[in-house]
């Protein structure tokens, strides 16, 4: 009889079979093997044996295998299952896959490694610019540093740690600086998140591979290659973020902190440089704009300067907060709490009766609510959480999606609509940053709250108890009192009275975009290549990354041409 083991126990047996970046001599002769069930606490030898019936194999023929994935279906809490990915090397790959070429779990694994499109030539004509050093400009400044065209990265916040320092200054001190915040500085707004770095984007050329691959050289924990839904948390960013820095830098690229970008050089329809805060200016034909969401005084200054842009839409909201038992009782039944299977998530979306729709955004799973403002008397929240997920509160956005329709006017009136609702928390806070918050049960009978129940907020630098009927459009306040009875048939607690709302959530995405067309380049400016979530190309981390890979391709094949 075989010995029980523990998760953990189950997990170092197999860890060695983990799909770690190793050297693969000839990556068409592996096999993928998709949606492979397993009970949650399975043995060590139920995963081969499971590959040896799936496939039809002796155990002799199975020669190695590696987890590429590693999920779990958790739609029945009575018999959560692991799902798998692998990649198997058999010794006879053909033979296997014309016995299975009817089963669509079965199929030649593809090769997931990065190619490089190009390398720089000896002699550059000139060096790109890139313009924010978050995720997107990160992977952008890194594979184009890779190739040999030693970028010049502009950052217009501070070093990252630094940053931190400054960040909690408006935490704990109520002390905000406009240059250096949530928003601004080394890492980007993904440095104080959850750190999540899965997506729902399409990719063919599997650059998120590479965007993970980059992550764990820089000390990102090796699970996020081959688990469902990673994440790394902020304090592992933040040396993350440095290692990369410190990689671009050793391949001759250059990181300036505190140079804001304040007006582009432009000559008949060419971009031929950047002018910065400091009178400096820097010349180059090729210029990648990976901003931020945040950076509304770039997109003002691309506005005069006639930069083709369009309005998009974007959701609005408040943070919720449960103790994070709740949901993993919820989500996990009597498996809550294992290890495997950790702190427990969700995603919820419901379509109300006046049209709009209301969803669950950037959950943080045992994490907090943190003040996320770049700009003086204004409120804003995001939620982080850290690697461990070990905070008492899960949070959420609850967000109704709003489309341009909504904010009338030229494509910045979403920047000043964001900016009305993010003054009138600060007001309704009542100053010194603190965020207007709800309990639920006050907010579905619309009266003010009075004081907390058991969960206590974990907003920083605090919260006002208020009534928060005023502090969105009235359709987003009808769609949100709607949704929640809704939720809680989804997840029992989820609409507790004592469950606390803090408002607001006004930066989901970027209100505009900055259009461009299939060569990657502004649709009326040459060389400018709009990039990333400020631009309206991504949403998140990995998506960030990735096209920060996708727009370094563009330039460098362009740079080339260009020699």
């Amino acid at each position: 009889m075989a010995l029980k083991m523990s998760a953990a126990d189950i997990f170092l047996q197999i860890a060695y079979h983990v799909a770690l970046p190793r050297l693969r001599l000839n990556p068409t002769l592996m096999i993928r093997l998709t949606e492979l069930r397993l009970p949650l606490e399975h043995s060590p030898e139920a995963l081969t044996t499971a590959i040896l019936e799936k496939l039809g194999i002796a155990a002799t023929d199975l020669i190695d295998f590696t987890i590429f994935k590693r999920g779990y279906d958790a739609r029945k809490r009575t018999a959560i299952r692991l799902v798998y990915t692998l990649e198997v090397q058999v010794a006879n790959e053909a033979a296997v896959l014309s016995r299975c070429s009817h089963d669509p779990q079965v199929s030649l694994s593809p090769d997931t490694r990065y190619h490089f499109v190009t390398q720089a030539p000896k002699e550059l004509p000139h060096r790109p610019l890139i313009i924010g050093f978050g995720p997107c400009g990160i992977m952008a400044g890194l594979v184009l540093a890779q190739m040999g065209f030693q970028p010049i990265i502009l950052e217009r916040g501070k070093k990252v740690r630094e940053r931190t320092k400054d960040t909690w200054g408006l935490w704990r001190k109520s002390v905000l600086n406009p240059e250096s915040n949530v928003q601004f500085g080394e890492g980007g707004a993904g440095t104080f998140s959850d750190g999540k770095l899965y997506s729902q984007i399409k990719d063919p050329k599997h650059y998120g591979r590479k965007v993970l691959t980059e992550f764990v050289k820089a000390g990102a924990p090796e699970e996020i290659l081959y688990v469902s839904k990673p994440h790394i948390g902020t304090f592992r960013l933040v040396k993350m973020v440095e290692n990369m820095r410190a990689q671009i830098e050793a391949l001759g690229g250059e990181v300036r902190f505190q140079r804001q970008v304040t007006d582009l050089l432009i000559e008949q329809g060419q971009v031929r440089g950047v002018m910065l805060a400091n009178g400096e200016q820097l010349r180059s034909d090729h210029v990648i704009l990976a901003l931020g969401h945040s950076a509304r005084d770039t997109f003002k200054m691309l506005f005069e300067r006639k930069v083709f842009m369009e309005a998009k839409p974007f959701s609005i909201g408040f943070r919720i907060e449960h103790p994070q038992t709740l949901i993993d009782q919820a989500r996990f039944g009597q498996q809550a709490g294992h290890e495997l299977l950790g702190a427990a998530d969700y995603k919820l979306v419901h379509h109300a009766n006046n049209g709009r729709s209301v969803y669950s955004f950037c959950m943080c799973p045992g994490g907090q609510v943190v003040a996320a403002t770049s700009e003086e008397n204004r409120v804003v929240t995001n939620g982080m959480s850290q690697y461990s997920r070990a905070e008492r509160n899960a949070n959420a956005g609850i967000v109704v999606g709003i489309s341009p329709e909504d904010y009338p006017g030229t494509v910045l009136a979403g920047l000043d609509f964001q900016r009305h609702w993010e003054s009138h928390a600060f007001e309704l806070g009542e100053g010194s940053y603190r965020a207007p918050a709800q309990l639920v049960g006050d907010f579905l009978k619309g009266i003010p709250s009075k004081q907390l129940g058991q969960i206590e907020p974990s907003y920083q630098p605090g919260v006002q108890l208020t009534d928060l009927t005023t502090s969105l459009p009235a359709y987003a306040i009808t769609a949100i009192r709607e949704a929640l009875p809704a939720f809680e048939r989804q997840i029992k607690g989820f609409s507790r009275y004592d469950a606390v709302l803090t408002g607001v959530e006004t930066r989901t995405s970027s209100p505009l975009r900055i259009t461009r067309g299939e060569d990657l380049q502004s649709l009326n400016l040459q060389g400018l290549y709009p990039a990333g979530e400020g631009a309206g190309y991504a949403g998140g981390i990995l998506s960030a990354g990735v096209d920060g890979v996708r727009v370094a391709e563009a330039v460098a094949l362009s740079l080339n041409a260009v020699n």
